[in-house]
């Protein structure tokens, strides 16, 4: 029972050794293990008394709540495979997703299914819609049949489909800056490995107590609960509404770990902590992007006991790489070096390996690999492909090709094999001869300590190829003197880093569904 190979087994296998230690809070109410685990059982056991075959898709659009959980869980005990939906998406982004997947289930609760009612109709492959809560009423929907959340988990017992490591577990959609979001398609071996490798980086141990602050459809979100229920420990779900909200929840909850975005460590470095929280936040973890110098020394300062960690990973490959602590004093610019059981390589475009310093494509291969994005050949032979012969690891005698990811992010490795991004590729600005990262803008902007939030990027110009437009947020409470913010600029940058122009807007900056700041949209309204 303790053997993990499977998504649900996480969960199975903690309620096996300890069926009374606490697993999930959410909203002041708490459940064990063996409550979970019996939840997730139950769950299963409905979804196969509707017919659900063996890699069939249930959507779950739900905000982050016990059934959200349960529901991912229990999908893949049935054997399917489960979708994530970002609550914050609306009826025509939701019905997207639906469609795209082929999704045969949706749970969710009325007053979700309400506003999704008429773009459902044209879901055709959905057949069932399981509605949380205590709705009495019964909403009819051509071609599918609703079931309350209660009646599927008062199912006689029945063990799901047989399914290995190697099968999909779950569909995951991108944010889709440009064009329509890509499903990227996790297998159990994906998922189950990803939460064993940061669980042993991290530490993290049965009196951990995560709190699960980013969406569940984000995989570093939905990370916060297999890490935690590989480790036998707790997870507090939480859906705020502002940062405060976010320091409450980890006094109150005596979180000893929280994992976040860059927008909201931002935030969160602006706002007064209590004391409390340090005494008892092991560690902070930053994903999604690169964390500013100057916010990571201002957490730094507030939370001189608790350890941070700086990570880098894609949807593509769950994680990639985690700076220890220890170095982060001495190169809090760098994103580390690979994450247990996974290699990060350095590649020219002809396939071989980078000099130390010499720029190159992060590529990807190992276990933590995904199967490609769901129906999409064309953006599958994109970003998944073999790896040269002449990659490290692989040997001449290997007939098979080995399919690894590449990130499209350029980086370089310095002379200790630690890594430093540089940016994507699709976001290097090109001007007056030169290439310039976007981050590298930001991170200079950001030690001004002169805006709150900033985005950089390139927009076109007859001469230079591309100017540097920022657009920028006054801090908190103060206001933006964008003559003062170009002058800190002249004097830290070299000429042609300097910005073009300074947008200046009222805050936040607009988000993407995984709480990252959007510059792409951004961009393009500014170009529009």
């Amino acid at each position: 029972m303790n053997a993990t190979s499977l998504l649900h087994d996480l969960v199975l296998a903690s309620a096996h050794r300890a069926a009374e230690a606490p697993a999930l809070a959410q909203a002041g109410e708490g459940f064990d293990y063996g409550t979970l685990a019996g939840l997730v059982e139950a769950c299963a056991a409905g979804l196969h008394a509707l017919g659900l075959a063996r890699g069939e898709r249930v959507a779950v659009y739900l905000d982050k709540r016990v059934e959200t959980v349960v529901a991912s869980f229990g999908t893949s005990a049935a054997g399917g495979a489960f979708v994530p939906v970002n609550p914050i998406l609306k009826a025509e982004q939701v019905g997207y997703i639906l469609r795209d997947c082929n999704v045969r289930v949706l749970v969710t609760s009325p007053e979700r299914f309400a506003l999704l009612r008429d773009t459902l109709a044209d879901c055709h492959d959905l057949r069932h819609v399981v509605l949380t809560g205590e709705t009495t009423e019964h909403p009819a929907l051509p071609g599918a049949a609703i079931q309350r959340w209660a009646d599927l988990l008062d199912t006689p017992r029945h063990a799901g489909h047989r399914v290995i490591d190697t099968d999909m577990a779950a569909i995951l959609y991108t944010s889709g800056s440009t064009g329509r979001p890509k499903g990227v398609v996790l297998s159990h071996r994906t998922m189950v490995t990803g939460a064993k490798s940061v669980a042993q980086y991290l530490g993290n141990h049965a009196e951990d107590t995560l709190l699960a602050a980013l969406p569940l459809s984000f995989d570093a979100g939905f990370s916060q609960l297999t890490t935690a229920f590989h480790a036998g420990a707790r997870v507090v779900l939480l859906n705020y509404l502002l940062p405060r909200d976010v320091l409450k929840a980890l006094e109150r909850e005596q979180v000893t770990g929280l994992t976040a975005v860059p927008p909201l460590w931002i935030q969160l470095a602006q706002l007064d902590w209590p004391d409390a929280i340090g005494t008892h936040l092991r560690y902070i973890a930053n994903t999604g992007g690169r964390m500013p110098l100057d916010t990571l020394n201002r957490l730094r300062a507030r939370l001189p006991r608790t350890r941070p960690y700086l990570m880098y990973g894609l949807t593509e490959a769950f994680r990639a790489t985690y700076l220890p602590p220890e170095e982060a004093e001495r190169r809090p610019d760098s994103i580390g070096k690979a994450i247990p059981n996974a290699e990060v390589l350095v590649l020219r475009e002809d396939g071989s390996e980078c000099a130390p310093n010499e720029p190159g494509e992060l590529v990807q291969r190992g276990a933590l690999v995904a199967m490609g994005y769901w129906n999409d050949a064309e953006k599958t032979a994109e970003r998944f492909k073999p790896l040269p012969p002449q990659a490290p690891g692989r040997q001449h005698g290997l007939m098979l090709p080995e399919i690894a990811v590449f990130s499209g992010d350029t980086v370089r490795r310095d002379e200790d094999g630690f890594l430093y991004f540089i940016g994507r590729r699709d976001e290097m600005i090109k001007t007056s001869g030169y290439r310039v990262s976007p981050t590298e803008v930001e991170e200079i902007l950001y030690a001004t300590r002169l805006v709150g939030e900033c985005a950089a990027f390139g927009v076109a110009h007859d001469t230079l190829g591309q100017s540097i437009v920022v657009v920028a947020t006054p801090t908190a409470g103060g206001t933006l003197d964008t003559a003062a913010l170009l002058a800190e600029c002249r004097s830290r940058m070299p000429a042609y880093m300097v910005p073009a122009r300074i947008e200046v807007r009222d805050g936040p900056l607009p988000r993407n569904p995984n709480g990252k700041i959007d510059r792409k949209a951004l961009s393009s309204d500014l170009q529009h």
